[in-house]
């Protein structure tokens, strides 16, 4: 057995390509399934935190909350984002419920009112937060921004639909390219002071794209050369700026574009949907794992979901065996676990992180 790490040497260690104590471990949950580990493990109602801490996740985010005017008004039903007027509305289904996108404020919105809709001020940010946070985690890897960061595709979809924001970007649309920017712009110095307030102690920048479908690319190649790649690599290049890793998460049919990731200076793929073409453990381990780390693997539309205790210790395993030699992984979820997972399975998945995920 190696000498038990810390989790910030831990993770730092793994996404150096080199092997730790174990594999380092990561958790993202739906409201229900959290709710359900929470009372599994006897802890007060809502203790997000006392969560991760019982099942070891060696991860943290930190963050500067938001402290500035509410830019968008209340609408009765509907949660309205303050800061970017996104509107989001409950949905029950079967296994529990969700906040559905509802309303796209910015369907169909003219060029005025692009360039006019209210966004928030990088100064009305708490960043004397940042200090709290951390030392509340002293041995944890803390990671600044996230999947939503820039998120270009997504996140802007949300407001302005899918189909539209993808138009904007094969058209080029000068108010909604214009828009795109404004809102990176914000987020790229809420940030970069982040990461000045952390004083050296963020490890890791998080950023987010999802570029692909189950079975291919979403965008073409030149497009994500021209469109997004340029917008991303002032993301990197803050981080480089820091000395520390960028992780991006990319759903879907993504490893088209690995490639292009380790030129920019990306240092780790989050998501990795297995089921996905070109998305495989031993695809993405024999091809791209001298040069990437990874984070994800186990699929949430997988055995997670839908299998047996027993074919949930059995997928973890054989994505462990694949995966971790040489190092370069963390073991985590592909997306948000959802209610519909069996309480069970979601522990089997844990424990088998611990039994089958330590180096001797």
């Amino acid at each position: 057995m190696k000498k038990t790490m810390t989790s910030r040497e831990r993770v730092l260690t793994a996404i150096s390509r080199e092997e730790a104590d174990r594999v380092p471990i990561d958790y993202v949950g739906n409201g229900g399934i959290n709710q359900r580990l929470i009372s599994h493990f006897g802890l007060a109602p809502g203790d997000y935190v006392g969560l991760l801490n019982a099942l070891d996740v060696d991860f943290r985010h930190v963050g500067a909350p938001y402290i500035g005017p509410r830019l968008h008004p209340e609408i009765p039903g509907i949660n309205v984002d303050p800061c970017y007027g996104t509107q989001t509305k409950w949905i029950d289904h079967p296994s529990g419920g969700y906040n559905d996108y509802t309303g796209f404020p910015l369907k169909d919105a003219t060029a005025e009112t692009l360039n006019n809709w209210p966004m928030p001020s990088p100064d009305d940010f708490d960043y004397t937060a940042i200090q709290k946070q951390i030392a509340m985690y002293p041995d944890k890897c803390l990671m600044a921004g996230g999947a939503g960061t820039p998120d270009i595709i997504n996140s802007n979809g949300m407001i302005r639909t899918m189909e539209r924001i993808l138009l904007d970007l094969a058209t080029e649309d000068e108010a909604g390219m214009a828009y795109i920017d404004r809102k990176n712009a914000i987020q790229l110095e809420v940030l970069s002071r982040t990461l000045e307030a952390g004083k050296g102690r963020i490890d890791l920048l998080g950023m987010g794209e999802d570029l692909g479908t189950q079975i291919g690319p979403m965008l073409s190649m030149r497009m994500f050369r021209k469109i997004i790649r340029p917008r991303h690599q002032k993301f990197v290049d803050l981080a480089r700026s820091h000395n520390i890793p960028v992780m991006i998460h990319c759903c879907g049919s993504s490893s088209w574009a690995f490639d292009d990731f380790i030129e920019m200076g990306i240092g780790v793929v989050d998501t990795l949907q297995p089921e996905a073409f070109n998305m495989a453990p031993a695809y993405l381990k024999s091809t791209f794992g001298d040069r990437l780390a990874f984070h994800g693997c186990i699929s949430t539309a997988g055995p997670v979901a839908y299998g047996t205790v027993d074919d949930v210790i059995a997928n973890c395993r054989e994505t462990l065996e694949t995966m971790m030699p040489g190092g370069g992984y963390c073991f985590s979820p592909t997306h948000c676990l959802q209610d519909n997972s069996p309480t069970e399975n979601v522990l089997a998945m844990y424990e088998s992180a611990h039994r089958f995920g330590m180096y001797e």
